[in-house]
């Protein structure tokens, strides 16, 4: 009799396993930890901002989200990773306005058409400073406009390096202005242009305001004007942005979130969501301006008309500076 029964206890073993195995494959995205490559370094301003976001994200969708920082090569190493990822939503990642500017620079063969998109969540922006220890100094951006207006080339622009996000917006300022300064590129970025413009070396900077908050504060550097769409945050909100003076000038790096290619539709769905109400978060907004950026969420179906909207101008850009080597 026991023997008879072995064979029945098997089947009934096995038919169990069989459903367990239909019921697991059917749970509901997500099952498991998900990854989120993050393409630049550990402290830098995308990995704070993304950092909190991703820990609201977690605790919405109920799955732990581990953060892998993959700097290096313009980003372009860590969209590389996200780009080769299995396309099952256990992989994403990050993205900013370099997923524009590498491709064009002959970087990676990648840009922003060759992702999944979920959503932005906040938007740095480069402004322009004066020197306030320079031999000349500017109250105001009108002034230091018509100033290089009336003497072209006698002015010194301190930029990041060539390339770089906020050298490209330190040339559609100088492009959509019309004027001619000596544009002086350096090694680093914003930080680097605050010191150079503090100390008097160049008598206007584009920078980000965070990198030149500490000499703002301290007197050494003038904030004269935003180069994004809208003013800055308070207390800088009084003002202007170049664009609203008239001049068709405006440069953000918005930050996004980004998957492999051909995630289903019900993983992006979830995802979205998620990062929409954790982007929407009051206490995000809080932390996103108390770290000069500016908050911004955009839709998915949004990222794509916006990236494109600035490829045309950084295009133009580089192509005038010859560097110009999009990527085939």
């Amino acid at each position: 009799m026991q023997n008879q029964a072995k064979p029945f206890i098997k089947k009934v073993f096995c038919f169990i396993f069989f459903i367990s195995s239909i019921t697991f494959a059917q749970e509901k995205y997500p099952v498991r930890p998900i990854n989120f490559i993050l393409a630049v370094e550990a402290g830098s301003d995308g990995d704070v901002l993304a950092r909190p976001l991703m820990d609201r994200v977690s605790r919405i969708i109920g799955q732990p989200i581990t953060i892998i920082n993959r700097p290096g090569a313009g980003s372009s190493i860590g969209y590389r990773e996200i780009h080769q990822a299995k396309p099952d939503g256990y992989t994403i990642g990050w993205a900013s306005a370099t997923i524009i500017t590498n491709k064009l620079q002959g970087v990676s063969p990648l840009d922003y058409n060759s992702f999944t998109h979920m959503g932005g969540y906040a938007t740095f922006f480069p402004i322009i400073i004066g020197s306030t220890k320079s031999d000349i100094k500017f109250n105001t951006i009108q002034e230091a406009i018509a100033y290089a207006k009336a003497n072209p080339n006698k002015l010194n622009l301190s930029t990041a390096g060539v390339g770089q996000s906020w050298w490209v917006a330190a040339q559609t300022f100088l492009t959509g202005t019309n004027l001619n300064m000596a544009s002086i590129p350096v090694t680093g970025a914003g930080g680097a242009v605050t010191l150079m413009v503090g100390g008097g070396h160049a008598e206007l900077g584009v920078a980000g305001l965070g990198s030149a908050k500490a000499l703002l504060d301290g007197g050494q550097v003038k904030f004269l004007a935003s180069l994004s769409e809208n003013r800055a945050p308070p207390p800088y909100d009084k003002l202007p942005t170049v664009k609203e003076l008239g001049y068709p000038v405006s440069w953000e790096s918005t930050n996004i979130v980004i998957g492999p290619p051909g995630l289903s539709k019900d993983v992006v769905e979830k995802l979205s969501k998620a990062i929409e109400q954790a982007a929407r978060d009051p206490e995000f907004i809080k932390f996103v301006q108390e770290r000069d950026a500016a908050w911004e969420y955009i839709a998915p179906d949004k990222v794509i008309p916006k990236l494109s909207s600035r490829q045309g101008t950084v295009k133009e850009i580089m192509a005038k500076a010859g560097l110009l080597k999009e990527s085939n």
